[in-house]
């Protein structure tokens, strides 16, 4: 769960970079990197753990000179936090390549042994996004020297032949041009758009359109799954359709979650998708609780608003804002430590007694992962004073973890697995609890763009579209990811290593 940025310039790029990188900022909380090229093809790169805006000071900017540059917004899928795993990645050879990437690859560690026993490359980190720049950097290599679009398109072609998984790429190949892909299922979102100026056209590469809406590029299009967008150095535009069997299976969590609401994904406007769901779930409830008494509907803000407004007009009852969200705390599902998730949820929002007391509320949150929030919540709806409580999901159960990129907890974490609905109902504490149905959910995304007939619900079906997730796979990144493998030692303590790794400052050209 990252996000990505490319922009190709005749001026200065790092502003432009920052300012993408601030707007994508929902997508990756953890750490922030940018790296720049400059016209003595010069690489210059600053990355370090932590926001957009305390990774990069003025006098980090001033050295982040050139007219191409990439940059990353960071969380880590495995749940652990070092600056050492900050992106974007470089190789030197060929050429001197840097990556940044939104994803995971599902066969990393076969690709990692590969890496070292066939091409001769080390990998030095636990990322997977260092795994795709070496196979990037080495299959670029086998083509002819110097290189031209159809030897990059090429190499991606390689690419997709030998990694599995969910991503998003974009890659700066110095002295040439920025290069975006995705992959064959197109299950990341990656999107790419021009901006007319004065000294000609600039092109950008993001992983949402928000991104190119805020620096006024136009969007072009979607990178289409399996496709390569390479930008020269000069300016000059080239696609190429580079997977050989592409298929269109977008991540369906991206809309009921992960997007911004005022992002368009793969031709279809995420807050209307939400729109929709609230649609749906009004109907929803309108068959198993005809004759319900909910006198107000509240959301869990700020994600599930969109849906909430609609269900609440669906239902004609009154929505009201009961809870106000303190915007300096982090998202809480993805806390190391059950102790620090419930005391961040009582840090991250407060009720407005008013709204609830004496009456009965519907709760409204765009999914239920973990449980921790859902029941917090609960409990600080009754103490408000909330005659009953009511909550609604958006989703269906999420059961299962995500293999593609974004960190769910381990499945026995997830308080839906192995459990039915009245079974969440009772640990979470409310007086009833609805979920979105999957095919409803598919419904409420698919309208805005029919073509798409599949989508990743592998966090609610466990079908994992890739075809290569297995049991065992799956038992390992349970073992990756509960909390006592994030925090060795302790349940509930924050994993705190990374305060003392020294803040990545380099000069590519002169590092010291």
């Amino acid at each position: 769960m990252c996000g990505i940025v490319g922009i190709v310039s005749q001026k200065p790029v790092n502003q432009n970079i920052y300012d993408a990188l601030t707007v994508l900022q929902h997508r990756g909380q953890d750490a922030a990197g940018i790296m720049t090229c400059d016209e003595n093809n010069r690489l210059h790169l600053r990355k370090d753990n932590g926001l957009v805006r305390d990774v990069f000071h003025t006098r980090h900017m001033l050295k982040l000179t050139g007219t191409m540059g990439i940059g990353h917004v960071r969380y880590p899928t495995a749940g652990c936090s070092s600056s050492a795993e900050a992106q974007p990645f470089y190789v030197n050879s060929p050429y001197g390549i840097s990556l940044a990437h939104n994803g995971n690859l599902t066969n990393a560690e076969s690709l990692k042994e590969n890496l070292f026993r066939e091409d001769l490359r080390h990998i030095n980190t636990e990322s997977d996004s260092e795994i795709l720049v070496n196979i990037f950097a080495h299959e670029l290599d086998q083509g002819k020297h110097p290189i031209d679009e159809n030897d990059i398109f090429n190499a991606i072609s390689s690419v997709h032949r030998r990694c599995l998984g969910g991503y998003a790429v974009v890659a700066m190949i110095t002295g040439h041009g920025i290069v975006g892909f995705r992959d064959p299922n197109g299950i990341r979102p990656v999107v790419f758009g021009k901006r007319e100026t004065s000294t000609g056209v600039e092109y950008m590469i993001a992983s949402e359109s928000v991104a190119l809406d805020t620096l006024g590029f136009e969007l072009i299009r979607d990178i289409e799954p399996g496709e390569a967008v390479f930008i020269s150095k000069s300016g000059e535009l080239f696609t190429r359709q580079c997977a050989e069997k592409p298929t269109h299976s977008p991540c369906l969590f991206e809309y009921v979650y992960l997007a911004r609401p005022d992002s368009i994904i793969d031709d279809i406007s995420v807050y209307k998708a939400r729109l929709r769901m609230g649609e749906m779930l009004a109907d929803k409830i309108m068959r198993e609780f005809p004759d319900h008494d909910i006198d107000v509907v509240i959301p869990i803000p700020d994600t599930s608003r969109t849906s909430a407004l609609q269900l609440a007009n669906s239902l004609g009852v009154k929505y009201r804002e009961g809870f106000i969200k303190n915007r300096y705390i982090g998202r809480t599902f993805i806390m190391p430590g059950q102790k620090q998730r419930k005391k961040s949820v009582r840090q991250k929002l407060n009720a407005i007694e008013l709204e609830f007391k004496g009456k009965n509320v519907l709760l409204v949150d765009d999914s239920i992962v973990r449980g921790t929030t859902s029941q917090q919540i609960v409990q600080m709806a009754r103490e408000a004073g909330a005659s009953k409580v009511y909550f609604a999901s958006a989703s269906p159960m999420v059961q299962y973890p995500n293999v593609y990129g974004i960190d769910m907890p381990s499945a026995t974490e997830l308080v839906a697995h192995g459990r039915s609905v009245e079974e969440v109902n009772e640990l979470i504490g409310s007086d009833w609890l609805i979920f979105q149905d999957l095919d409803a959910l598919e419904e409420s995304v698919r309208r805005g763009n029919p073509r798409i007939t599949r989508f990743d619900a592998s966090v609610f079906n466990k079908e994992y579209i890739t075809g290569d997730v297995t049991q065992d796979y799956l038992d390992q990144l349970e073992e990756l990811r509960n909390d006592s493998a994030k925090n060795p030692g302790s349940n509930d303590a924050v994993d705190d290593s990374h305060h003392n790794e020294e803040p990545a400052l380099i000069d590519m050209h002169n590092a010291r």
